[in-house]
């Protein structure tokens, strides 16, 4: 009997928690809905104006759904880093570990298990990391917004430890005297961390991180523990994301939430986004200025010169109005912003700017397109993306009160090792996260010399590009220690600072608490102008007074003198401080050199010579569903995203099907992979006429596409060329044919691409790149439609010419494909 009451009780104990939970729910729902009758009340009593009413409505269910969003990606993260690895990989296809996808990226389960073993030490670490640090630095950074008193009161990690998606350990192209290796690692915790702002107590829960971090150990020694130090860093800003909790709860919508997570992001980026690193000394014989004192491979030249066909963001009287578009450039940590431009959606920019690049393996540049809106919440335009990149953002533009309200109109990325291995690159790159629009970059790769015959013709390259802004040299600066410096205040020792300038660029170092022989060990680079006139200054600022404790300026021309344009470790005196007061510090200067073109670089694995192309079998054009017939281009100038190459231009044998013939016509502009599994081919490997006498199968046509999958990027790429031998029923009514793409199955408006209008041809040559990210475990059950249309119709409609389907299936589109396709009469699709 006793036995049998206990087993009840222990049954009856959720049964209560649930019904406390019910109650203290009705609770607040009931109250929730009298505040809500409140202040309906309060306005009609108040006689206030209905936006009173409406504009909290509108922010409420705006901060509901995109609270919705962010819960409901946050627990599909968490639901993952707690699950096997079975489960992760059957749940979610599109969000596979790194090592599903890349054959030279290592499982790292026994690694994983070693971190779930570590954790609660780790937890203990990561407080005094998070109190030292960060705490201070997003202070700082809060106090730009106006936000004062940031402090964190509970840090709490949980139990749930870091996972690692793959590993891989890099055998070739490194020197002798290092190890690097890359780790896939995502983090996904059950954390609880409180905070005070504002004397407001808030707090973050989970938090979830995910990012490439690379570690190189180096110097190898031959004691132990055989290496001498490590430095790890992430080769971009990894992504973040938390739920707000307490009295911040009322905050968490997109303004607040997205200033303090642009400061969370910022102190990550200032201690671990390439070019800042986080070393570790491991080894008292190796000296500190080996792992701190930057050591940059080379420097990036980036000229945005301009867009075409971007989204139009604006909404004017009589309908669409344009954009007003920046650009957002990204190389890490390193960020550079364009001017805007006023109602235009082919801006031309113009602008330069230079990226220090310490690891061109694996670094990137991204570029965002924004248009600018009231208040900075710009709408996006678009985006583009491919292995290790060069950001660029474009954004749209709007002046105005508020939070952020410009547009996003996309982003596009570059692999900077593909401008190392070409020295210049010239190139359209197709905005991805947006329907259409592309932007023009010139790049061009500097490596660096010590040589001081270098520097003249350096400094004649910057001014024949007629642009005072573009460097000429590198200068790294690394500051051990100070000695002896003044008391600030009577009686109390001094908190030191420094702030570092070379040119318009300065660099603050931390805070030293109490001490007048504060140690630093701080490395940093800048981007020197002209060594001739250009000058180093270093200042040691008390915290607590703000007054100066010394001053160093040092002209950059004194070490044109010095041996290897280097100056070894030593003390020098400070100016306007104390007799005995000095600054320990070490220099070094780098000259660029003019970009070359390295016909031998050999990227990692890759096979010297391409395989030969494998003989692909006929495409078989499939019955292409309806169409939206009401959608036509305008007609723009967009830049050709493919080159011509004509080496003898037979036509085809006229049979109507979809053969490969035998000439290289074409070399489709999309990238080509640097993996060990995708061999270093031409851009484009399959053979094909140029042109064609038949009309296909059904008489409407035939359609020029090349097609390639990029595994690295998990990108579609397709270059529609070219339409050939479109009937032409009425002489007086010839087409204005138009090419409009979508990935199904599913019509979702963002898989939509559309080539712009070519008016009356039967034979229209577009020449236009389209991208869509895709996993790989999807690719073969995904198809591309492709419909023809003429923007010729009744009352504005685009009649459809013909159509045909893609089955993505068909071909192994790892390597480029270029096919004639026959169009087919438009069918409805089949169940």
């Amino acid at each position: 009997m006793a036995s049998n009451m206990s087993e009840n009780s222990k049954f009856a104990l959720p049964v209560n928690n649930d019904g406390e939970t019910n109650v203290l729910s009705m609770i607040y729902r009931f109250f929730k809905k009298v505040s809500i009758v409140g202040a309906v009340y309060l306005v009609g009593y108040m006689q206030w104006s209905v936006a009173w009413l409406i504009g909290p409505v509108i922010l409420s269910v705006m901060r509901d759904q995109w609270r919705k969003e962010n819960e409901y990606r946050r627990n599909i993260a968490k639901i993952a880093a707690v699950s096997s690895e079975k489960d992760v990989v059957l749940a979610r296809l599109d969000d596979l570990p790194a090592w599903v996808f890349f054959p030279d990226v290592e499982r790292a389960e026994w690694l994983n298990r070693i971190l779930l073993q570590v954790w609660p030490n780790v937890n203990h670490f990561a407080k005094t990391l998070l109190k030292d640090l960060i705490e201070p630095a997003v202070a700082e950074s809060l106090s730009n917004y106006k936000l004062n008193g940031f402090k964190f009161e509970r840090m709490i990690l949980g139990t749930i430890a870091p996972r690692v998606g793959g590993v891989k350990v890099y055998d070739k192209n490194l020197s002798r005297n290092e190890i690097i290796m890359d780790i896939d690692l995502f983090y996904a915790g059950d954390c609880d961390i409180s905070f005070v702002l504002q004397r407001i107590r808030a707090g973050i829960k989970d938090l979830q991180i995910h990012g490439m971090l690379r570690v190189i150990m180096k110097p190898l020694i031959t004691k132990m523990p055989l290496v001498g130090g490590l430095q790890v860093f992430f080769l971009n800003n990894p992504s973040i994301d938390f739920n707000l909790v307490g009295a911040a709860d009322i905050l968490d919508m997109p303004g607040f939430s997205d200033i303090l997570r642009r400061c969370i992001v910022e102190q990550v980026a200032n201690m671990m986004v390439l070019p800042n690193k986080l070393p570790i000394k491991l080894s008292d014989e190796i000296p500190t200025v080996d792992l701190r004192l930057p050591d940059p491979e080379g420097v990036l030249r980036i000229h945005l010169v301009q867009a075409q066909n971007l989204m139009k963001k604006d909404v004017s009287m009589i309908g669409k109005g344009k954009s007003d578009p920046y650009a957002v450039i990204t190389v890490g940590a390193q960020q550079w912003k364009t001017k805007h431009i006023d109602n235009d959606i082919n801006p031309r920019w113009e602008y330069w700017c230079e990226a220090r690049v310490l690891q061109s393996l694996g670094q990137a540049l991204e570029i965002e397109v924004f248009d600018k809106d009231d208040g900075n919440n710009d709408d996006k335009l678009g985006s583009s993306r491919k292995s290790q990149v060069l950001q660029c953002e474009v954004w749209d533009w709007d002046p105005g009160m508020g939070i952020q309200h410009d547009d996003y109109l996309g982003r596009c990325s570059l692999d900077i090792a593909q401008v190392v291995r070409g020295g210049r690159v010239d190139t359209w790159q197709t905005l991805q996260q947006a329907k259409h629009g592309k932007v023009h970059l010139r790049l061009s790769w500097h490596r660096l010399s010590s040589e001081l015959s270098d520097l003249n013709r350096a400094i004649l390259e910057t001014q024949l590009v007629k642009n005072s802004e573009l460097s000429s040299a590198v200068l790294s600066v690394y500051i051990d220690s100070c000695k002896n410096l003044p008391n600030a205040r009577a009686q109390s020792k001094p908190d030191p600072y420094l702030q570092i300038t070379v040119g318009k660029k300065t660099q603050n170092s931390a805070v030293q608490m109490r001490t007048d022989r504060p140690v630093y060990e701080i490395g940093h680079s800048f981007l020197v102008h002209n060594p001739n006139v250009d000058t180093l200054e270093i200042k040691v600022v008390d915290q607590k007074t703000g007054s100066q404790l010394g001053i160093l300026t040092y002209s950059i021309a004194a070490l044109l003198k010095q041996n290897e344009l280097t100056l070894l470790t030593q003390p020098i005196n400070l100016q306007k401080s104390g007799p005995e007061s000095k600054i320990i510090l070490a220099l070094q200067l780098k000259i660029l050199k003019e970009a070359i073109k390295e016909e031998d670089y050999e990227e990692e694995g890759q096979p010297q010579t391409p395989p030969p192309a494998p003989e692909s079998p006929p495409a078989a054009p499939a019955v292409a569903p309806n169409a939206d017939s009401t959608d036509a281009a305008p007609p723009t100038n967009t830049a050709p995203s493919a080159e011509l190459k004509n080496i003898d231009e037979n036509t085809d044998n006229g049979s109507g099907k979809s053969v490969p013939v035998e000439e290289i016509v074409r070399e489709v502009s999309s990238p080509q992979e640097s993996q060990p599994h995708e061999s270093d081919t031409p851009k484009l490997v399959h053979r094909v006429s140029s042109l064609t006498t038949s009309a296909g199968e059904a008489g409407l046509g035939r359609i020029l596409l090349s097609l390639r999958y990029s595994v690295l990027n998990q990108t579609l790429y397709v270059v529609v060329h070219k339409i050939m031998n479109i009937p032409l029923k009425d002489p007086t009514n010839v087409p204005d044919p138009y090419v409009k793409l979508y990935l199904l199955p599913g019509r979702a408006k963002d898989s939509k691409r559309k080539t712009i209008v070519v008016k009356d041809s039967c034979m229209p040559e577009y020449d236009e790149s389209f991208e869509w990210v895709i996993p790989l475990a999807e690719l073969h059950s995904r198809q591309l439609e492709v419909t023809v249309a003429t923007h010729k119709g009744f009352l504005g409609g685009s009649p459809v010419i013909g159509q045909v389907v893609v089955h993505l299936n068909q071909y192994d589109f790892r390597e480029a494909k270029t096919l004639w396709l026959d169009l087919l009469p438009e069918m409805t699709p089949r169940d």
